[in-house]
């Protein structure tokens, strides 16, 4: 079979590999759709924490389960699934309370551990969730959109309150349509104009600002009755907008570091205390979160197809992937394509 590697930062190969047989509670999954998320982009950039080369990237698969091991319900076969890439221990005080999202040894598929750019992959059937109705590219999103799920769940967002999204990528869009989906009034930060007008024409955002608007205070307040926001999420990966989001959060409100960098986070210790903020950390996600994107995907109420950019397919990723991760690309999210259905050209 095919598999990308990534050596070494901002080089991937294709190479081949045997085919792996299922070992016990495994099933073996044919890749139809990766999706090209943050995580990979920064690990081919060599930016990525608790990451080792070389390495296969890719978490965020939809696929087709083709075989199972001999203790693995046989009626998976056949079904096109999603993966749930956040191998747990099931032991330590953090899984016995349910967070597997945050395991003491947790790995990742595709971070800590091989992935999925690759035609064959095995998977822990516990990890594999069949959903009939969804198409293959719909399934590889999930787990993006799952995260942003985590977030908004994590900060407890209610209906009215006005939520603040910087950074107007697939997981802080994730963060807007889950938080719409509560009733909440949702704002969006970013450096890219189109991605501020995709996520106000096609995702409902009710207002949009430029992260170079000097005037973002100001108009936040104009919105929430003279307070800044309620909950502000941050999802740029960028150290400094990290530190600047404390700026944007309301008097008793919560701020959510969605985002994580090598770097370190600071803050006014006086000015935290003032307002009495609350500070989350939100990792991965859970079967709980899932099953909520899955749910609104269903309902029409979460939508994936204005967010892919771009396509190609998995022997072109040596080529494409310093292309995607270039400034200038316009990548929202990109997608591979496996099987047999021609991709679609770029725009």
């Amino acid at each position: 079979m095919q598999v990308v590697v990534c050596s070494k930062p901002n080089e991937m190969s294709l190479i081949d590999r045997p085919v792996p047989d299922c070992q016990p509670g495994e099933a073996l999954v044919a890749i139809r759709r990766i999706g090209i998320c943050g995580t990979d982009i920064h690990a081919f950039g060599g930016n990525q924490p608790y990451f080792d080369y070389p390495r296969v990237l890719g978490h965020e698969l939809g696929g087709e389960v083709v075989a199972v091991a001999a203790d693995v319900d046989p009626s998976l076969v056949g079904q096109a699934v999603y993966v749930i890439p956040y191998l747990h221990c099931g032991e330590c005080r953090a899984c016995r309370q349910g967070r597997t999202n945050c395991c003491q040894r947790l790995e990742v598929i595709g971070v800590h551990r091989d992935g999925g750019m690759a035609e064959r992959l095995n998977v822990p059937a516990s990890h594999l969730v069949p959903v009939p109705g969804l198409s293959a590219e719909a399934l590889a999103l999930v787990e993006c959109q799952a995260i942003g799920a985590h977030a908004v769940r994590r900060a407890q967002v209610a209906a009215d309150e006005l939520v603040l999204v910087v950074g107007a990528g697939p997981i802080g869009i994730g963060v807007l349509q889950v938080a719409k989906s509560c009733g909440a009034r949702v704002a969006m930060i970013d450096t890219n104009r189109d991605r501020l007008a995709l996520c106000r024409d096609d995702l409902g955002a009710d207002a949009v600002w430029h992260a170079f608007d000097d005037e973002i205070g100001a108009e936040i307040e104009m919105l929430n009755d003279g307070a800044l926001a309620d909950v502000v999420f941050d999802a740029t990966g960028n150290p400094g907008a990290m530190n600047r989001g404390f700026d944007f959060v309301g008097h008793g409100g919560r701020y959510v570091l969605v985002s994580v960098v090598k770097a370190d986070v600071s803050f006014s210790d006086p000015e935290f205390h003032k307002k009495e903020l609350t500070l989350l950390g939100s990792r991965n996600a859970t079967h709980e979160d899932f099953e909520t994107v899955t749910r609104l995907m269903a309902s029409g109420d979460l939508l994936t197809e204005p967010l892919i950019t771009h396509r190609g397919r998995l022997e072109e990723l040596p080529t494409l992937m310093p292309q995607w991760c270039a400034p200038d690309s316009g990548v929202v999210k990109a997608m591979v394509t496996l099987d047999a259905e021609p991709a679609r050209a770029e725009p």
